[in-house]
């Protein structure tokens, strides 16, 4: 929990920590952290996309696709989030310090858009099943309950999205269980279920993009809640619980739908089963979690946006935007854009890692924070890091384009091992910006750079 060591009476300063690295001292503990992971991975999209995939396989081979695209999930958020747990800094704050401070707004404008864009049709979702499980012919005035309903804990903070988890967690497994044994004494058992035939062809590369691709960009800004993590080792059993369980159990229900009632959206297959009570509240709980750490997420990118050092006000216009865009309809033309998002997002995830861990092995060079932790001294444009997503930019879109490979896998991959080639290509003739091991910092521990510098970074 936050502690009272992280100035929260202090004016204008934000106990989340939008600008700056966070101090030790607002550190969470493992579970706490988990929380708060499970919450913005229980994705009711990932259900669809699991629904949409199943068919094209047995039961039993699709579940070991799934477990693959989960571990791949599970894999690139965690080396994601282990960079914002060493650092203390979000994802856009760690962009900032590798691509520079051009491209730290752009990434912010990017993967801010991209969650606003994401709340707003998980709103037009959300009014649009809740109101027809009651029968509304209207569903606007849920849409506006719902606007402000799903953005209230983010708008606390990390303490809200924590309380809130800690509620919604166990009723949303508990609803899941229940739904499940249902579903599988209706198919006949388990027996029955994993020997469903597919009732049409797919490929395990195309499954796998689809699966993969419906939280990859969600991944890349993991490190918005992993920054809270007192150890390394701490985010990463966190993250790979949280990634590979909730992953994995959206995946599961979303092909249990297709495999028991023919229906690729577990929701409606509820409606089907007559259980419009227990879809409604399934969809509640699961949408509202991650409405709620979605807005988190573009609040604080809009903080490092406008730089200032507040998140609140971007949760509210975040959030009153996603409403605006729902209610007009216009979510309804996001699905193209949120696509190309898709593309564009996961390769800032392979230029940072490259640039973490190949270019400053591990360490953010400690020049580039400030005594209060917070991102300075970084160029205006880091052009190798440039360079390096945009190459993964063009390798995910010629994959999407040619239906090649894993789009969003292959601009990471791509991103990661550019960006220490280019490195090494512009940094010729001046010295190399790999960081002074002995300058490097892991954790802003008391809340003070220069005070950490004395001490062996803390892994």
């Amino acid at each position: 929990m936050v502690s009272g060591r992280t100035r929260r009476g202090d004016a204008g300063h934000d106990p989340d920590y939008p600008l700056e690295a966070v101090p030790r001292a607002a550190r969470r503990s493992p579970a706490g952290l988990f929380v708060l992971l499970a919450s913005f991975f229980f994705f009711t999209p990932t259900m669809l996309a699991g629904g949409q995939t199943s068919v094209g396989f047995r039961f039993s081979d699709y579940l070991l696709i799934a477990l693959v695209a989960a571990t791949v999930l599970a894999l690139y958020a965690a080396l994601m989030g282990v960079i914002s747990s060493r650092t203390g800094l979000s994802t856009v704050l760690i962009t900032k310090a590798t691509l520079g401070r051009a491209g730290g707004k752009w990434a912010a404008l990017l993967l801010g858009g991209t969650q606003v864009g994401w709340f707003a049709v998980t709103l037009a979702v959300l009014g649009d099943l809740i109101g027809r499980a009651l029968s509304f012919d209207t569903t606007w005035p849920l849409v506006l309950v719902f606007g402000v309903v799903t953005a209230t804990a983010a708008y606390m903070g990390a303490k809200g999205l924590e309380m809130l988890g800690w509620v919604a967690i166990p009723l949303l497994l508990v609803l899941c269980v229940w739904i499940a044994q249902r579903a599988i004494s209706d198919v006949g058992g388990w027996g029955e279920l994993m020997a469903t035939e597919p009732i049409t062809e797919m490929s395990v590369g195309a499954a796998l993009t689809v699966l993969i691709g419906t939280f990859v960009s969600g991944s890349t800004q993991v490190g918005n809640w992993s920054r809270f993590a007192r150890s390394d080792r701490g985010a990463l059993i966190a993250i790979f619980v949280a990634v590979i369980g909730a992953q994995s159990a959206m995946y599961f229900f979303g092909g249990l739908g297709s495999a028991a009632y023919g229906e690729p959206d577990f929701v409606l297959a509820l409606y089907e089963m007559g259980l419009v009570a227990a879809g409604a509240g399934l969809l509640l709980l699961a949408l509202w979690t991650t409405n709620e750490n979605t807005a988190y997420a573009f609040g604080v990118a809009g903080a490092e946006l406008f730089s200032v050092n507040d998140k609140r006000p971007f949760v509210a216009g975040g959030a009153a935007l996603g409403v605006v865009l729902a209610l007009t309809g216009i979510y309804e033309s996001l699905t193209v854009f949120l696509t190309l998002l898709g593309t564009l997002v996961p390769p800032i995830g392979g230029a940072i890692m490259g640039q973490f861990f190949l270019v400053w092995r591990g360490r953010l060079p400690r020049q580039y924070l400030t005594e209060k932790g917070g991102v300075t001294g970084v160029p205006m444009l880091r052009w190798s890091c440039l360079a390096a997503y945009l190459t993964g930019t063009v390798a995910a879109g010629l994959g999407s384009a040619f239906d090649v490979g894993i789009p969003a896998v292959q601009g990471i991959v791509v991103a990661a091992v550019a960006a220490p080639l280019f490195h090494l290509l512009l940094s010729r003739g001046r010295g190399p910006d790999t960081g002074n091991p002995s300058g490097a910092t892991g954790t802003a521990d008391t809340g003070s750079v220069a005070e950490a510098g004395s001490a062996e970074p803390t892994r």
